[in-house]
């Protein structure tokens, strides 16, 4: 399938594949035979156009090869066009694209067959450099001797090559079929990814080594694809706005909306951006480790055995979940953190200010070391034998992960003069959107109390958008017009983020007028199983 663009995409992917028959050369025209391809295919449109130095002998003895009908590969180059590669005049081989979410977390990568214009397979896997720091700060920090910003690099480049080879092998093809690759990642991975210096990204005036990223060749990074295959990495907007936004923004649509609408890309940050066809504004912040599920002891990403939807029995406190694929379960993901936290509150198990009220009767709440705490799932029940448990200080730890996004939503919409109900559409991306259920996100305060139909989740936006690059050429002019046009706002140093974060800190809010459909529940008042 093709990712849904809100306008549709053009039929014009990165790669052209012309048939060409090309006249015999004769006494009286005798033009080199690589200038004689070269002229078909300008008089076919594709002016103009180029050949790498370092293919030409390549090019050469196909031509020969093949002699008056053969089939080009082009790619564009976003101003001009390259001659790749010369295939038979029968070729059916596939032509193949590959787009990345470069992520800090994981790595999504997206096999797309640019004949038929789908989608053909999908692999996602840990990213390798989790082992040098979970955060990007540990990273950069690891990353400022050349010989560590080298690892990291070919830490990367390793774990392409090894996607890239098992996705095409499951469908008969050989990486080198692969003739395009497009990547979306954050400012910081897409530093990684090109070897360059970030360590200026973590440190006042937060600025990268480079905003924008020339198209590269799949050889200049050593990347076993192509060799003459272009490398198209989205650009960046600030030091913690990268392309992958950028993507979600592309496939979202919001750039040529009328009415006012919101991406909200929940990573290792939480991205925001607010906006339509006029204008646009963006800013991030640190709010999506404990969202993912990243931070509380039981929290792990929404992979087999991590509980993604949890209900709390208002009168008997028991709790029921759902856990994915056919294992015990493991731990708790993103949307599943949410959930238990708005049916503890829900329950009365916590108060507003995220502490656990031990003078409940119910086995369900026992003392730990570490304090007060939920059995959400005895031992008797999980893959590990232990008690699955949330504790009130991995509630205190979340209510500041749900503050700062509750505030970043805010305080971004203040800037611009705007109120939560002047949004029309609320699109939350990444893997904790898709499994989000807004009534439980509005009913802990981590997002506006807006109707439900309001918020649309998005999964893989970043993905979707770098899929779409690869189908429509066109799209890279407009990425880079959205990222000239956007007003990227700094909270690391706004003090306004800071007044309004304190009041976020409590469930659902300190000021009740915020979330008009939220009670503050008692032990009787709950609500019922899925």
């Amino acid at each position: 399938m093709i990712p849904s663009a809100k306008n549709g995409l053009q039929p014009l992917p990165l790669i052209e594949t012309p048939a060409l028959e090309i006249p015999r050369p004769t006494l009286k025209d005798n033009t080199a035979e690589l200038d004689r391809v070269m002229r078909r295919l300008k008089l076919d449109g594709f002016d103009p156009l180029r050949v790498h130095f370092l293919n030409m002998q390549n090019l050469m003895g196909k031509i020969r090869l093949h002699g008056q009908k053969m089939t080009a590969i082009v790619s564009c180059w976003n101003g001009h066009w390259e001659l790749m590669d010369v295939v038979g005049p029968d070729h059916e081989g596939p032509i193949l694209g590959m787009a990345v979410d470069l992520g800090t977390t994981s790595l999504a990568f997206h096999l797309v067959d640019l004949r038929e214009r789908k989608v053909l397979d999908h692999l996602c896997l840990p990213n390798p450099q989790i082992s040098h720091g979970e955060d990007i700060l540990s990273r950069i920090l690891f990353s400022r001797r050349k010989e560590n910003r080298k690892s990291l690099q070919d830490m990367l480049l390793k774990a392409f090559n090894h996607s890239f080879l098992e996705l095409t092998g499951r469908h008969g093809a050989l990486p080198e079929d692969v003739c395009a690759l497009s990547v979306a990642g954050n400012t910081t991975m897409s530093h990684f990814l090109l070897g360059l210096d970030a360590t200026g990204i973590c440190r006042e005036p937060y600025i990268p080594a480079a905003n924008h990223f020339p198209m590269i060749h799949g050889r200049d990074l050593g990347l076993s694809l192509h060799p003459f295959a272009p490398i198209y990495v989205f650009p960046n907007v600030g030091s913690y706005f990268g392309g992958d936004l950028l993507a979600g923004i592309i496939a979202t649509g919001i750039h040529r909306a009328q009415g006012i609408q919101l991406l909200v890309d929940v990573g290792t940050n939480a991205e925001v951006v607010l906006g339509n066809g006029d204008w646009l504004v963006a800013c991030a912040g640190a709010a999506g480790p404990a969202l993912e599920g990243g931070v509380m002891e039981c929290g792990m990403m929404a992979l087999p055995g991590a509980i993604d939807r949890v209900r709390i029995d208002p009168l008997t406190l028991e709790a029921q979940w759902h856990v994915l694929g056919d294992e015990k379960p493991r731990g708790v993901c993103g949307s599943g953190v949410i959930d238990l936290v708005a049916e503890l509150f829900s329950a009365g198990i916590l108060t507003v200010q995220g502490t656990i009220n031990t003078g409940l009767e119910t086995p369900r709440v026992v003392q730990t070391e570490n304090g007060p705490a939920y059995v959400l799932v005895p031992g008797e029940e999980t893959e590990s034998g232990q008690d699955l448990l949330v504790t009130e200080m991995d509630v205190g730890i979340f209510l500041k992960s749900k503050a700062a996004m509750y505030t970043i939503l805010q305080v971004i919409c203040r800037k611009v003069g705007l109120g939560f109900k002047d949004i029309e559409k609320i699109f939350v991306a990444g893997a904790f959107g898709n499994h989000l259920d807004p009534l439980m996100a509005i009913r802990i305060g981590m997002v506006p109390d807006l109707p439900p139909q309001l918020y649309e989740g998005v999964g893989n936006s970043a993905g979707d958008g770098a899929v779409m690059v690869l189908l429509d050429r066109t799209l890279l002019r407009e990425v880079h017009e959205v990222a000239g046009r956007i007003t990227y706002v700094e909270l690391n140093v706004d003090q306004e983020f800071m007044n309004e974060f304190r009041g976020a800190l409590f469930l659902p809010h300190t000021d009740s007028r915020l979330f008009p459909s939220v009670s503050t529940p008692s032990p009787e008042g709950g609500r019922g199983a899925f």
